[in-house]
């Protein structure tokens, strides 16, 4: 055979590589399914209090939803095998803060990294100053998100807990989808809602200074933590969250569209 037809059958192999590559090969980690199983289900009714609580027909947009975003957004366990539970949690952390924008989707987002624990400001797990549970990239981590595989599963295990790191990460998604993490999301804060938000985040920030507020002290570092650390409390906790900050329930169900 001459250099010529071996050159051509060369190319031809290494063509039909790309095309298996790009439109054959499963991509790891994404889950491609048009049902959703009752073992999902079952995981959902028992770690996640938001759809458990949700009427069947809100259920089953929830779950069109997980479905969406599992087929889309790859999630990874680094050195960990990760299983059905923790992509659900992950997708319901997603879903929830966005359940009242049927139409908005991650756009800004690639893939999910699960660490096996806390990780320092270098994304590293070993070593000192190991305290970060969760954070959105930026840079040459652009697009992608890091969570604490304990750290989102303690978030859905205690129904009264006001905090869940995979929504706060999210929230910080959803901020930072306009250009800047800045506490006011334009994709779901309406212009008439920004300055009574500032007014009532400023306000409870000096509470949070003076110890005279239950929120998670983190929230008074800036407003986009600010808004993080509420919408935790807010989606976690409601009823709670009603009775100690009317005002803020009452504005954040205006913002979220939803009355958790």
């Amino acid at each position: 055979m001459t250099t010529y037809w071996l050159f051509m059958l060369f190319s031809a192999l290494l063509l039909g590589f790309i095309v298996w590559m790009l439109f054959f090969r499963k991509k790891k980690g994404v889950v491609r399914v048009d049902t959703f199983s009752d073992d999902w289900r079952k995981i959902l009714t028992d770690k996640v209090g938001f759809y458990e609580d949700l009427p069947s027909k809100e259920k089953e947009r929830f779950e069109q939803e997980v479905l969406n975003f599992l087929g889309k957004i790859t999630i990874t366990g680094v050195e960990m095998e990760i299983d059905d539970t923790d992509r659900l949690l992950v997708a319901a952390s997603a879903v929830i803060p966005l359940f009242g924008f049927p139409q908005l989707r991650y756009r800004n987002l690639s893939e999910v990294l699960l660490y096996k624990g806390t990780f320092n400001a270098d994304y590293q797990t070993e070593g000192e100053a190991r305290n970060i549970l969760g954070q959105v990239g930026s840079g040459n981590m652009n697009r992608l998100m890091i969570l604490s595989q304990p750290a989102l599963h303690a978030g859905f295990e205690n129904e009264k807990s006001q905090n869940n790191v995979g929504i706060h990460e999210f929230v910080h998604l959803i901020d930072k989808a306009d250009g800047g993490t800045d506490g006011i999301p334009e994709s779901l804060m309406l212009k008439q809602y920004v300055l009574p938000w500032l007014h009532l985040v400023h306000r409870e920030t000096e509470r949070i200074k003076q110890d005279e507020s239950d929120i998670n002290p983190y929230a008074a570092t800036n407003e986009a933590e600010f808004l993080s650390v509420a919408s935790e409390y807010f989606f976690n906790h409601p009823e709670l969250f009603e009775e100690k900050h009317p005002e803020l329930y009452a504005l954040m169900t205006k913002i979220y569209r939803q009355t958790p």
